[in-house]
């Protein structure tokens, strides 16, 4: 029973709680996360004819930087994550097939904990952003399968399979 997994965030007394990374010793920790957002043949075959401009900007361009933006501010919006300084965050945004894009968020920190959760939230805050500016052509807008694809540096890499 010792060896089973256990909830990190909880202390002794089951209430919620940081994990203390005092004594880890910093490492490059690398995570790459995913969302993908089903737009409609339509929505994509505008997308094809070019970065859909809007009144709020363009799409993807706006998604990119939200996306950083949200991956820096992760601390913010999760209660139990550390405040990360990352030494880099890429996003990209992709079409992938006839009605749909994938956005894809790499973060990077040398530090004492992981980057998942900034991964996962930029490739999230992207997606959303995506909907945000293109709602006005379609509510039919679906966000789906926001996962981590990989992580590194830390206690135990992870690689998904599929």
């Amino acid at each position: 029973m010792s060896d089973s997994p256990k909830l990190t965030h909880l202390n002794a007394a089951g209430q919620p709680a940081m994990v203390d990374v005092g004594a880890k010793v910093p490492t490059r920790r690398v995570a790459r996360a995913r969302s993908r957002v089903v737009l409609g043949a339509e929505i994509v075959a505008l997308v094809r004819e070019g970065d859909l401009p809007t009144r709020k900007g363009p799409v993807f361009q706006t998604a990119i930087l939200a996306g950083i933006m949200g991956a820096k501010r992760t601390s913010e919006l999760i209660p139990l994550c550390h405040p990360l300084g990352l030494d880099d965050c890429q996003v990209r945004v992709d079409l992938d097939g006839p009605d749909a894009v994938v956005i894809e968020c790499t973060a990077t920190v040398t530090g004492k904990t992981g980057v998942e959760m900034e991964a996962l939230t930029g490739a999230s805050v992207a997606a959303l952003t995506i909907y945000d500016m293109c709602k006005a052509l379609s509510h039919n807008i679906v966000i789906q399968e926001t996962r981590l694809l990989e992580k590194t540096g830390g206690k135990q890499d992870f690689h998904h399979v599929g």
